[in-house]
């Protein structure tokens, strides 16, 4: 390490240049972390039930943008209706760690690997998949004639 001090001090502008090639550096990277915060924060995520009658957005930090009810909705049981929701919301939110990490990929390529996957393994933590732990019990097809058919079923802009 002192022989390249040594060079340093022989040559200043050879010392200055590799600073300045250092400082250039760090500020492109500090761009390709920003570009990658700005597009993870336009990042938004959209599940549905499987009769469609609940909709969730989520954003990449996991918050609720967005809840739509179709007609259907009406017609359960509001336990019921509150399970779907969840069950809905925890999809969507599943699905931001995988999402974060293609911004990461494409915004900071296999730089700092370290951090992009602690990153990413924090998202999988904080929103797991609700499926693969589930038995299945919260987002369940009902049986046939539980849920009767209404003519609201299409009125997907006015739930209630």
């Amino acid at each position: 390490m002192t022989a390249g001090l040594g060079e340093a001090m022989r040559d200043p502008d050879e010392a200055a240049a590799r600073v300045d090639a250092w400082a250039q550096g760090l500020a492109a990277k500090a761009e390709r972390y920003r570009a990658a915060q700005q597009r993870t924060e336009e990042i938004r995520l959209t599940s549905a039930n499987t009769d469609g009658s609940v909709r969730v957005t989520v954003r990449a930090d996991g918050s609720v943008t967005g809840l739509d009810l179709s007609g259907r909705a009406r017609t359960m049981p509001l336990d019921e209706l509150s399970a779907q929701i969840l069950t809905t919301m925890r999809r969507a939110q599943a699905g931001i760690a995988s999402r974060v990490a293609e911004v990461m990929a494409e915004e900071v390529g296999d730089e700092d690997p370290q951090t992009r996957s602690m990153l990413v393994d924090n998202l999988r933590s904080r929103f797991p998949d609700p499926d693969a732990d589930d038995d299945g019990s919260a987002d369940a097809e009902e049986p046939p004639g539980e849920r009767p058919a209404s003519s609201a079923d299409d009125e997907e802009n006015n739930p209630w």
